[in-house]
Formats: C-alpha cells, structure tokens, sequence
C-alpha cells in the first residue's frame, strides 16, 4: 500500500466515521445520560464492534455473506430491530430534568451493560458491515501482503474512529446544561428516538456487497 492510498483513506474514513449514524448518535446520547466519563465503556463497545467486523473482513466475511445471504439478513434484522426499540425506549423517557452537578447523571446501568449496549449496535449496524467487507478491502493492493496492510487500516481506522467517539461524546456533554430544562429534555428524546427509528427503517434497504 503507497503513502498516497494510505492518505486517500485516512480522508475518506474521516468523513465516513464523521458522518452521523447509529455508533455516534449512541454516543452522544450515552454521554448526555451518564457523563462523559462513563461514555467511555459504549464507545469502548462500539469500538470493539468495528474492530471485529474488520477483522472478520480479512479473514473472509464479505466472501460468508455471498455464499449465505442469510447471515446479512439476520445481522441486519437484529440491528434493525435494537434501533427501533431504542428509537421507541427514547420517545417514550420522560422529561425529567438531568441533575448536572455529576459525571455520573445515572449510576443505575452497569459499565458492562453499557459496553454491551455500544458492541450491539456496532456489529449489527450494516453501514459498519458494508465498510468492512467492501469499503476496506478496496485499499489493499492484493500483489502485496495483506496482513501487514490490514493492520495498518485496521489501527488507523480506529485512531479516526475514536476521535469522532470523543467530539461527539463533548458535544452530548455541552448539552446537558440546556437539557436540565423539562422541555428541552422532551425534544431532545423525541429527536433522538425519531432519529433512531429513521435510522432501523433505512438500514432494511442494506444490502450487502
């Protein structure tokens, strides 16, 4: 892989990451729930999603999706299904003002349950999947060693990947002044759930490559 293929893709993978869905929208709603701090164990989550899906990427997953459709069909339905009912879950909140004197807005959902939640949404997602079976391999010039320039994709994806976790999660925690407001918490759970909801009924037309 050249330097220019390198660069073409750190840009190309900036804008992608960078572009709203499903891993980041659950990001900033995680940080305006729970703080930023604790954000940190769903986009960990989410992270770890991407990274299995690239690793599975180069061990074949784009070649398991030809030969059994069925696979993308599952995958694609669980997300389908865990967005929307996280659309709904978000609709239906109450407007109950956040208490902004913590970190911690809410300690009753477990690091784990929050790493879980992140790690749901990755590896269900089929954006996440199309990037990693036919977005990623496009980069690998095939006379070349593969391994090698998987791993360099892979981490330089990641180090692009977190940086968006990161402004998005600030964002979500720049919110949460306004959001002690009743009202301003209402619209923003309806947005977001509609948001969530729109994002299930669009990713049924995903298709895999």
């Amino acid at each position: 892989m050249s330097l220019h293929t390198w660069q073409l893709f750190v840009l190309a993978t900036f804008f992608v990451s960078g572009t709203p869905g499903p891993n980041m929208l659950h990001i900033l709603t995680r940080s305006v729930e729970f703080g930023l701090r604790r954000s940190i164990a769903a986009m960990a989550g989410c992270l770890t999603g991407n990274m299995l899906l690239m690793t599975a990427s180069a061990l074949g997953l784009a070649a398991v999706f030809v030969a059994v459709p069925g696979v993308f069909q599952a995958l694609r339905l669980i997300g389908v299904g865990y967005l929307i009912y996280l659309g709904l879950k978000a609709w239906r909140s109450g407007d109950a003002p956040i208490d902004v004197g913590t970190d911690t807005l809410k300690t009753e959902m477990s690091t784990w349950r929050l790493y879980r939640g992140g790690l749901t949404i990755s590896v269900s997602n089929p954006k996440a999947i199309l990037f990693a079976t036919a977005f990623l391999p496009q980069f690998i010039n095939a006379a070349a060693p593969k391994a090698p320039q998987f791993m360099v994709l892979v981490l330089t994806f990641a180090v692009v990947e977190t940086a968006w976790y990161i402004t998005y999660a600030l964002g979500g925690r720049s919110l949460v002044r306004t959001l002690a407001r009743p009202w301003a918490r209402t619209l923003f759970n309806r947005i977001t759930g509609g948001l969530f909801v729109a994002f299930g009924l669009a990713l049924l037309k995903a298709k895999p490559a």
